[in-house]
């Protein structure tokens, strides 16, 4: 007897509901004529599934996103780094409380070395009546954010091997969930020889047709809700005999309008709920330019140096999207210029590095930097500001500012001596500033994000 199973699969969806309602639609029509010709369906999703970006997720910690899971029926899902380590320890405990579907991720523990209940390494699903699908998960091991909000997380590939090793006797059929990234996909599959299929993420790539490796069939959907993955199994004598895969681009696909619905109603609650929580009152207003110190970058910057209790604060004008006006300031105007899932971070520096830092924020490429990632989620660097620091610049000939001279709270940058430099994490784990991704002092501030950090400076 032959059968197919298909097996759906989102990831990285990162709050992005402006897909929502085609994804929702979509998936729930399948299931529709699947169970109309009595074929298996299976949901997965891969992690980052919430972000702190958008309102919703803002306001209800996830919980709301995950209500969204249960609407379309979801039968696994794993946790990315924004379920993990943007949300404090009791938030992600109770993250997943009213999830009628299991939690696979097999790398997670608490600080004692015991598994949180919500948190399995794998589940075994019945996809037919003779058919079992073995679904283990893993993420990605930020393992110095995981430990400071009191989590331990182990390396995936030891946790892996047990787990595929333990389900590969109950199952017939084994899939990852791996938010892991395609280097660390590509490797699984190379030492794990028991995987059938890895749904991918994390590294938000697309695999139009999947990909095989050692006979393992990787697949990944991007990132955005822009794609869902399809896994076909063809499944011969009560066996796996051929695995294929596609994505639906969902730009293609018809909108839900209840679910638009739903979805409006939502964010409209949550923003309403933030702005019900005032921070503080202004009595002037907080200008703001990109590409030049002002007044609510030039706080930015003294509230992460008093934070952080350090020499100097040195911030990108960027990561604030809009000004203050005088007046009440709530949470609401606080997320909604400064979205980002960004922690403080205090870096040692000599002086020698801090300059040559310095000197690279100073350029045009740098300011006018466009990008996404590293927890930033706004559209430009900016002008890099600083307290603490007095900087000299002089107009040369080629029309461009240069920096003749730098001061250090009214000392001449000393090229040899250490500087406990209050920063953003951006900057330490991404790739802008070498002299700080690779500082081998780095201390990192959790769970507060920068907004955090603001509400903080605006009450003093």
């Amino acid at each position: 007897m032959k059968q197919t199973i298909y097996i759906y699969h989102t990831n990285d969806v990162h709050s992005h509901f402006e897909h929502w309602p085609q994804i929702a639609r979509f998936l729930s029509e399948r299931r529709g004529e699947h169970r109309a010709r009595n074929e298996a369906m299976l949901l997965f999703d891969v992690g980052d599934f919430l972000d702190r970006v958008h309102p919703i997720t803002e306001a209800t910690r996830g919980k709301a996103n995950v209500d969204l899971l249960n609407d379309l029926g979801y039968d696994a899902v794993t946790i990315g780094n924004n379920e993990g380590i943007t949300l404090d320890y009791n938030e992600l405990d109770s993250l997943y409380e009213r999830a009628r579907f299991p939690v696979v991720v097999a790398n997670l523990f608490r600080r004692d070395g015991t598994r949180p209940p919500w948190a399995l390494p794998y589940a075994v699903i019945p996809a037919t009546e003779t058919f079992r699908i073995g679904v283990v998960g893993a993420t990605a091991p930020f393992v110095k954010f995981y430990e400071l909000l009191g989590w331990k997380i182990a390396p995936p590939f030891d946790m892996l091997a047990a787990a595929v090793a333990d389900v590969k006797r109950q199952a017939d059929c084994v899939v990852v969930l791996s938010h892991l990234g395609v280097n660390e996909d590509e490797k699984m599959a190379a030492m794990i020889p028991d995987v059938d299929i890895i749904l991918g993420s994390h590294t938000h790539h697309v695999f139009p047709e999947g990909k095989m490796v050692n006979g393992t069939l990787l697949c990944a959907a991007g990132k955005y809700g822009k794609y869902v993955g399809v896994v076909m199994l063809d499944i011969e004598q009560h066996r796996l005999a051929r695995a294929s895969a596609t994505v639906v681009d969902v730009d293609t696909l018809p909108r839900s309008e209840q679910v638009e619905r739903h979805l409006h109603c939502l964010e409209q609650d949550s923003l309403a709920r933030l702005a019900a929580e005032q921070v503080a009152v202004l009595e002037d207003d907080l200008p703001l330019n990109w590409f030049a110190p002002s007044p609510l970058g030039n706080l930015l910057a003294s509230a992460l140096r008093e934070w952080c209790g350090a020499d100097i604060g040195m911030v990108n004008a960027g990561v604030l999207l809009e000004p203050l006006e005088k007046g009440p300031v709530t949470k609401k105007d606080l997320h909604r210029i400064c979205p980002h899932p960004l922690n403080p971070c205090k870096v040692k520096l000599r002086g020698a590095e801090l300059k040559e830092i310095m000197l690279e924020a100073h350029t045009e490429r740098m300011k006018h930097l466009r990008f996404k990632g590293f927890g930033f989620r706004g559209e430009v660097m900016g002008e890099m500001v600083y307290d603490g620091v007095e900087i000299e610049t002089e107009l040369e000939e080629d029309g461009a500012w240069h920096i003749r001279g730098i001061r250090i709270n009214g000392e001449p940058l000393d090229p040899e001596r250490t500087y406990d430099v209050a920063t953003t994490d951006m900057f330490a784990i991404g790739h802008f500033y070498p002299q700080i991704q690779r500082a081998a002092e780095k201390t990192y501030y959790m769970p507060e994000f920068l907004r955090d950090l603001l509400a903080w400076k605006l009450t003093q």
